[in-house]
């Protein structure tokens, strides 16, 4: 595959891979919620820096990945299917959730709602920048060769706060279309997507020790001992 096909996988990947672990629109309500009371203006202001807030955390996790699995001694395959379990767990609670009606009076959201400013926690970190989303930019590190790769990834990072940006800031329209029943089925079937990248990046991650030249060989010789 030529390096400039490459580079356009890559941000393409980045995406399929964040959007649905972030994924906005079912974020909609949540961030109406936890904004109430704010004027127009200072909704955006908070949008605008939650997202700058999710750029940064992702980008540090994602220069930073290398740097943490040499530090503990982190294998790719190893990272790679933790990874996985995490954004399956993550996809599965979202599929079997049981769907109802957000409570008004959730005590996280009053909480929320009583900080002056809401827009690194909790939306940037967890609501954007979660676990979930944190363990797939570090597993990007993984298919990263050089700096043109991560260039490749962090415009896919970009590009997803951008689309998280323009669909919050329609939030009031999009919930007011949808409805609650709208938002229920498409956090099943966004839950459903996660849940399938969590099983490949689980059978990547098994196929990267299978295919590891040391255990090649370590099976080869056990074989051919008598």
């Amino acid at each position: 595959m030529s390096s400039a096909g490459h580079f356009w996988q890559l941000i393409l990947g980045t995406i399929i891979a964040l959007l649905p672990l972030i994924n906005p629109l079912a974020t909609a309500p949540t961030f109406l919620a936890i904004t109430e009371g704010d004027s127009p203006e200072r909704r955006m202001q908070q949008l605008r820096m939650a997202c700058v807030y999710m750029v940064v955390i992702l980008v540090s996790f994602l220069v930073g990945g290398t740097f943490i699995m040499n530090f503990f001694g982190l294998s790719i395959p190893g990272l790679r299917i933790a990874g996985g379990l995490l954004v399956a767990g993550i996809g599965s609670g979202m599929l079997m959730a049981p769907a109802r009606e957000p409570e008004k009076d959730d005590p996280a959201r009053a909480a929320a709602r009583a900080k002056r400013d809401v827009s690194f926690s909790p939306l940037a970190m967890p609501m954007m920048s979660g676990p979930g989303s944190i363990a797939v930019t570090i597993g990007f590190t993984s298919l990263s060769t050089g700096w043109f790769d991560y260039i490749a990834i962090i415009l896919g990072i970009l590009i997803v706060a951008a689309i998280t940006y323009c669909v919050l800031r329609l939030s009031e329209r999009i919930v007011g279309v949808i409805g609650v029943n709208g938002m229920n089925a498409l956090s099943k079937v966004m839950g459903f997507i996660i849940l399938c990248i969590g099983i490949q990046f689980v059978v990547n991650g098994v196929l990267g020790i299978v295919q590891d030249p040391a255990v090649i060989h370590a099976i080869r010789d056990a074989v051919v001992q008598p």
